[in-house]
């Protein structure tokens, strides 16, 4: 799940298991671009960059370093002197012309010097792979890593599903599918772990949470958490498309969500994988603990 509208330790080990560097300990030391710097999953590695002391520019189309992702003039500026840079296209790697975007970006990363490369990619999409590949086949020589994230804990935080926390109803068009929800926190230590260690050239990472869960009993883990009743509510395909038309989403941007989401939860995506684990070296975050620290911080004050 990539940056749409749903879509994310140090000790003195400094290796995990496998040989990977594990987050907070790498030998990249040079300047990161992270590309939606100010969405969900490029601010936290942003913040966490920064707090490492790597030096980091946060590309977004207004702020510091101009990055848009409709108009490439800007790229070569923002990647040049840039040693990597972490890549989350908007609106998903899934939509049309996201691969030609990726061919695009990785000739200019390459053409820059650009050493290295990490994208955020939708786990068990086809359409993304085909952009994953157009990233690979133009940067050349650059190191590129994908991480293949599935569904956002945080969607029901900050994300689209967020009211209807609030609100005590998730409408959502996931029928009895079980989904394993990915904390951000966990993502973004495996996306710098990636940008600053060595290790994992060419790698595809997957990454969920530790167990699957229907949005059934996802809603459940919430409404305990956020101490009221939130039940969860399935809709067709067409009848979700109908409801974002109602809060003012395009059409074509309605459909593409509601087929995106058929395509993402037919069961195929049920499965846990050891993604995280395999960077970090420990277990991903379970939604439990997702839930109740999200209700500590006050995500669902209304």
């Amino acid at each position: 799940m990539t940056e749409n509208a749903y879509t994310r330790r140090d000790d003195d080990d400094n290796y995990g298991p496998d040989g990977h560097g594990r987050q907070g300990v790498g030998r990249m030391t040079g300047t990161v671009l992270v590309t939606s710097g100010t969405g969900r999953t490029g601010r936290r590695v942003v913040e966490r960059l920064a707090a490492l002391g790597v030096p980091v520019r946060s590309g977004s189309r207004s702020g510091g370093v101009p990055f848009d992702w409709q108009d490439d003039t800007g790229w070569e500026a923002a990647l040049r002197g840039a040693e990597a840079a972490y890549v989350a296209y908007y609106p998903d790697l899934a939509v049309p012309g996201a691969a030609e975007a990726m061919a695009a970006f990785g000739r200019t990363a390459a053409a820059c010097g650009v050493r290295r490369v990490v994208l955020l990619s939708g786990r068990g999409e086809p359409q993304a792979v085909v952009a994953e590949e157009a990233l690979r086949g133009a940067a050349g020589a650059v190191e590129v890593t994908v991480v293949r994230s599935a569904f956002f804990a945080q969607n029901f935080s900050e994300g689209a599903l967020l009211d209807g926390v609030i609100g005590g109803e998730l409408v959502f068009p996931a029928g009895t599918t079980a989904e394993p929800f990915l904390d951000l926190d966990d993502l973004t230590d495996v996306v710098v772990a990636v940008l600053t260690g060595d290790g994992h050239a060419g790698a595809v990472y997957e990454l969920t949470g530790p167990r699957s869960l229907t949005f059934g009993q996802a809603a459940e883990e919430l409404g305990r958490a956020a101490g009221r009743p939130v039940r969860y509510v399935p809709v067709t395909g067409r009848a979700y498309a109908s409801l974002l038309e109602e809060f003012g989403v395009p059409e074509a941007e309605a459909g593409f969500l509601a087929e995106l989401f058929a395509t993402l939860l037919d069961g195929h995506n049920a499965a846990t994988a050891d993604g995280v684990k395999r960077v970090l070296g420990r277990e991903p975050k379970d939604f439990a603990d997702f839930a109740r620290e999200a209700a500590r911080d006050g995500a669902w004050h209304s």
